[in-house]
């Protein structure tokens, strides 16, 4: 109170505040939440039209640890030890298998890839002439873990070689000779095989049997293939299989057993049958037509010697 009894006079101002939006700070995060979702998409929309090598090699470089790939694979950076040399694996084993398999990977994710267009190329021309269009039903193509694998199947009403022959159909003949100059055009081996059906000879496996006609067979197969153009270095390996691998879902006498399979060997099975004994090659070639057998020796039918004893080959099978 002042000195005349009166009492001060208080004015207080309130300092009004307007909220604002905290400085749009959220806009810069929606922002980046929007390009970080954009970039999402484009990824999965370039993965969608990539090819399976393509895919793989994206793949690969995501296996590949940020410090072994700044040091150009150098293996010394692929320890998790402090100190050069430490670790489980001191030698760098299990490190070196997990750098070197994804890229064997690649590999045969590039051939498969090449083997499809071949398989396309192959149907393509098969579709255009008129005569090799008859055979399509008879001829049976897929890639497989082994290769790209071209079988040609017999049916009862178009056979592709005579009764217990190993002589070929005109249009089987064509057919070959007509195959043999794209197969060139892949750097790949080449396998045949010959199969027929479980109808044996009046002499039984002690004479001319179901060995030898499929091997003569597949030998026959292959003199085509030459005379067609196919390069004699690409063969790997002509054998005959008798009856021992049936067509998938066939019975033992089917005509559909009697079949040629020629096999666009990819690198990883051809190493395998010139390096039987390598154990990293074990597991490879476990399909039927793939196994690693001693090849039955192909000679042709109409000039091979028949031994003592036996039938003329064809003269004496059993037909139903």
């Amino acid at each position: 109170m002042s000195a005349d009894g009166h009492r001060p006079i208080i004015i207080i101002r309130r300092k009004k505040v307007v909220h604002g939006h905290h400085g749009g700070a959220w806009k810069i995060a929606f922002a980046d939440f929007m390009t970080a979702l954009m970039a999402l998409f484009l990824v999965l929309w370039v993965l969608s039209s990539a090819d399976p090598a393509q895919k793989t090699a994206v793949a690969e470089y995501f296996r590949t640890p940020l410090v072994v790939a700044m040091a150009g694979g150098d293996r010394d950076t692929a320890s998790t030890s402090a100190i050069p040399g430490g670790g489980p694996d001191p030698i760098f084993a299990e490190g070196e298998r997990n750098r070197i398999d994804p890229r064997e990977e690649q590999l045969l994710a590039e051939e498969r890839a090449r083997m499809s267009e071949l398989e396309e190329r192959i149907e393509a021309v098969i579709e255009r002439d008129p005569l090799l269009r008859e055979l399509k039903d008879q001829i049976r193509i897929d890639v497989t873990p082994e290769g790209l694998r071209i079988q040609v199947v017999d049916t009862e009403q178009r056979p592709m070689f005579e009764l217990g022959s190993a002589r070929l159909a005109p249009y089987m003949r064509t057919l070959l000779r007509t195959l043999a100059p794209m197969l060139n055009e892949l750097p790949n081996s080449i396998q045949i095989s010959g199969h027929t059906d479980s109808l044996p000879y009046v002499g039984g496996e002690a004479g001319y049997s179901n060995w030898e006609l499929s091997a003569d067979r597949a030998g026959a197969s292959r003199r085509e293939l030459i005379a067609g153009g196919l390069a004699s270095e690409k063969l790997l390996r002509v054998s005959g299989m008798a009856d021992r691998v049936r067509f998938e879902g066939a019975g033992p006498n089917d005509a559909i057993n009697r079949r040629i399979t020629v096999i666009v060997l990819n690198s990883r099975t051809a190493e395998a049958i010139l390096n039987p004994d390598d154990p990293d090659m074990q597991q490879v070639g476990d399909a039927p037509d793939s196994v690693i057998t001693e090849p039955a020796i192909a000679t042709p039918a109409e000039d091979a010697a028949v031994p003592e004893g036996a039938t003329e080959p064809g003269s004496q099978r059993v037909t139903p």
